[in-house]
């Protein structure tokens, strides 16, 4: 019998987020993102040793950090160099139900020439999200036009 080298319910590619302190990060993306959660495995020290939300068609992993396994998060480590972008239904309402509950906005939710409504917040436990909702299809000619512009080079 062969199996599939991608598990049946998940993507190729999902990302592992490093949290100090898990089971609130957890709860957090539940009630800001509407997440659900997959699956929790306690570490006897009372810790999470692997958990998992589905957010939409993705899943996103975490755990607590173990830096004795280099397994460090963005308050340990001083800052994050990846930011997850988020599609959502309404963009305004999650950064608004996320800046209520602790989350730093970092850009507000404004249109984009490429045809999303977005914003950046940073979430209480040092991780970055672009939370946006597709709100135009753009023709690609004017999509090149509207990024000269935006950039400066019209």
């Amino acid at each position: 019998m062969s199996v599939s080298p991608v598990p049946e319910g998940y993507a190729s590619l999902a990302p592992y987020l490093c949290v100090d302190g898990a089971a609130a990060a957890i709860d957090f993306y539940v009630a800001v993102f509407g997440a659900t959660e997959r699956m929790r495995m306690p570490a006897p020290d009372g810790r999470i040793g692997h958990a998992e939300l589905e957010l939409g068609d993705s899943v996103v992993m975490l755990a607590d950090e173990y830096p004795d396994m280099g397994f460090r998060s963005p308050r340990s480590i001083g800052g994050t160099a990846v930011t997850l972008h988020l599609y959502v239904t309404d963009a305004d309402d999650v950064v608004a139900r996320a800046l209520a509950r602790g989350a730093t906005q970092l850009r507000a939710v404004e249109n984009q020439f490429y045809g999303d409504r977005s914003g950046q917040i940073e979430d209480p436990f040092g991780h970055r999200w672009n939370v946006a909702t597709h709100v135009e299809d753009v023709a690609p000619d004017e999509l090149e036009r509207r990024a000269r512009e935006a950039m400066g080079s019209a």
